[in-house]
């Protein structure tokens, strides 16, 4: 009974607890073995994700056609293109409209058992494997076009294991879920082929003028070479690598049999060429701009748009002209590095833009981000101020030392002329009468004033603004004397007249308009003092002898920067010269080296415009000359400490051939980007 008893009290072997020792054993499985596991599970999830959230949006992706980012192609004012921005697309072309020979250098370059594997070639796949191993490095992919139209739909060009697993599991819900003539015709009409432009319409429209629809033989081995690597074989960037590149496509048609080697030697007999477009990279800083304010103007704005502008092509190239030759062999042995300018149209119009030396070699649009010291041609702002308190051109002042701490303002010949007018006092760009001018009318007075004239920029509450303390861009400055010329009217200057859609529907077109910013008198005494700046002041090299015009010209510390900004009755013109590191000029100044720039542009915008009056240019002036002989004096002693620590500031020479300085000692800004 015992031997019984011990028999049914005992388990069944499988029914027995699991003892401490088997706990300990699950405990100990080895660290492979978990991460393996780990690994499954985290493959099971990922699959999951991409089966619920990846595919159901990378369906609605190509139900929505190709994305829709913004693409502009910009026209100058006679419908030329001078450039675009942003990837540019096209409507999808299908299959059957192709070429049979575009399509076929596709596949021979690309997937040459497209229409026989099931989205991943494990024929390729070997052989890229094999070429990886011999290289030591990853120089092959073996990725088919469905993979292609993939990573193009959906993910990155990361090289990784889990991007390529992602590629591979999208390539085959492609295949699973589209027909190979409709996986080819996404992958061509998506497909990236360099310059901004994304599938094979874009493509030939941009490199060769035309439709993919009318490309030639030779034009469609180009186009198919370009995936492999967009930005080198770009015929664009280096036509004669992109013509190997298409005679190693030819190569493969023949190895497919799509051709004949008769019918290849051909085709590399007559090689492609890209359709001829403008080389000059000058009109590149006014697209930059341009592509800016669309932005601005169409912020939700997207999809292929074309901007018509206001660049006129004569006056362009004349202000690419003008700066070139003045920046020609260093300045002439003057050290100027960089020039800018500007040409406005009396309705604000843009007509010129030139933003530096060479697009190429930098973007920085000088004309428009660049704040430097105006110098001298600042003072225009301090003389209208004066005339909307009362005084006149023929006002009186005296020419005479000014302190205030240690702080004195000399003129360029350390002599003083005693009591002179206001137009002559300008003409001469005598320092000392600014800043008593600037004392007179207030500072604020002289900064709203300013504001009135479009200029932005901060201007600073001491009285060394009188002398062009305080840093504008060119367009800013440019745009204020605009104001002169149209009778106290500022037009806001403008370089878009029109968007339209690809459809043909307009988004936005301009309306020019102005307002009034001061008298129609103060305007007229301007031009007819900043006339004199020309005939017989500082400004004498900038006359253009056929028709009136005027300006003023303008230096800084040192010669560090040269302005001259004028207009005539047709357009108003501003421009720059200076180095980007703020290094002072050989002897560069606003009278002897941008006056002659100004000069030699307006002779070229002008030649075959017959003259126009320029209102108040002459000496019929709409006021009577009633002299105010109340010489100018009793400054504020409490001011004297906002000066006591700036350095002395010279004019502008008079009529000397030698350098001429109009700001000998402020502190300069160093063309800060605004």
């Amino acid at each position: 009974m015992s031997d019984h008893y011990q028999d049914e009290d005992q388990l069944p072997e499988d029914d027995a607890p699991p003892s401490h020792d088997a706990g300990r054993a699950r405990r100990r499985r080895p660290l492979w073995l978990r991460l393996a596991s780990f690994a499954i599970t985290a493959g099971f999830i990922a699959a999951a994700l991409l089966v619920f959230v990846t595919i159901p949006k990378l369906q609605r992706d190509i139900e929505a056609g190709p994305a829709s980012a913004l693409a502009l192609t910009v026209l100058d004012a006679d419908g030329n293109e001078i450039g675009s921005r942003g990837g540019s697309t096209a409507p999808i072309v299908p299959l059957a409209e192709l070429p049979p020979y575009l399509v076929k250098a596709f596949l021979a370059t690309e997937d040459r058992r497209f229409y026989s594997h099931f989205g991943i070639d494990l024929h390729g796949v070997a052989r890229a494997m094999w070429a990886n191993l011999r290289s030591g490095g990853f120089v092959e992919g073996g990725s088919t076009i469905t993979q292609q139209l993939a990573k193009n739909l959906y993910l990155d060009s990361d090289r990784t294991l889990w991007r390529k697993a992602q590629e591979a599991l999208i390539a085959l819900w492609l295949e699973s879920n589209y027909t190979k003539d409709e996986i080819l015709t996404l992958y061509l009409n998506r497909v990236y082929m360099g310059a901004g432009n994304y599938g094979i319409d874009a493509a030939a429209h941009y490199y060769f003028g035309k439709s993919a629809r009318d490309v030639s033989l030779p034009e469609a081995a180009v186009l198919a070479g370009l995936p492999k690597a967009p930005s080198r074989f770009a015929p664009t960037n280096d036509l004669a690598l992109a013509q190997a590149r298409a005679a190693v496509v030819l190569d493969r048609l023949v190895d497919t049999g799509d051709l004949t080697p008769a019918e290849a030697a051909e085709a590399r007999a007559h090689p492609a060429v890209v359709a001829a477009r403008d080389k000059r990279d000058g009109p590149q800083y006014f697209v930059d701009w341009v592509a800016g304010e669309v932005r601005q103007l169409l912020p939700e704005a997207s999809g292929r748009l074309t901007v018509h502008t206001t660049l006129n092509p004569k006056r362009q190239r004349a202000a690419e002209e003008a700066i070139a030759a003045a920046l020609k062999n260093d300045g002439g042995g003057r050290h100027v590095g960089q020039g800018a300018a500007i040409a406005l149209a009396p309705n604000g119009a843009i007509l010129a833009m030139i933003g530096g030396k060479s697009y190429l070699e930098s973007q920085f649009n000088r004309a428009t981000q660049a704040e430097r010291q105006p110098g001298s041609a600042f003072k225009a702002v301090v003389y209208l101020a004066a005339l909307e308190q009362g005084m006149t051109p023929f006002s009186e002042i005296e020419d005479s030392p000014v302190a205030l701490g240690e702080w004195a303002p000399q003129n360029s010949n350390a002599k003083f002329a005693g009591t002179v007018t206001l137009a002559d006092a300008l003409a001469r760009s005598i320092n000392t009468v600014a800043v008593k001018l600037a004392e007179r009318v207030g500072v604020k007075a002289i900064a709203n004033t300013a504001a009135r004239l479009g200029i932005s920029s901060p201007i600073q509450s001491n009285l060394s603004i009188a002398l062009g303390s305080s840093e504008v861009t060119l367009l800013e400055l440019t745009s204020a004397y605009s104001t002169f010329a149209t009778d106290g009217r500022r037009a806001i200057p403008f370089g878009v007249t029109e968007i339209v859609s690809l459809d043909g529907e307009t988004l936005y077109k301009n309306t020019p308009a102005s307002v009034r910013v001061t008298d129609e008198t103060y305007a007229h005494q301007m031009t007819y003092m900043l006339r004199r700046v020309v005939t017989s002041g500082t400004g004498l090299r900038a006359d253009p002898g056929d028709r009136a015009a005027a300006g003023k010209t303008g230096t800084s510390q040192d010669n560090r920067d040269a302005w001259f900004v004028g207009y005539t009755a047709n357009e108003t013109v501003g421009v720059w010269f200076g180095n980007d590191d703020n290094s002072a000029t050989k002897g560069a100044a606003g009278g002897n080296f941008a006056a002659l720039a100004w000069r030699n542009y307006m002779k070229a915008s002008q030649k075959g415009v017959p003259p126009s009056p320029l209102p108040g240019a002459d000496d019929a002036m709409p006021v009577a000359r009633e002299q105010q002989r109340t010489p100018i004096k009793g400054f504020l002693s409490q001011l004297a400490d906002l000066f006591s620590a700036a350095p002395r500031l010279e004019e502008d020479s008079n009529l000397s051939s030698g350098p001429r300085r109009d700001a000998g000692g402020l502190q300069t800004g160093g063309g800060r980007p605004k």
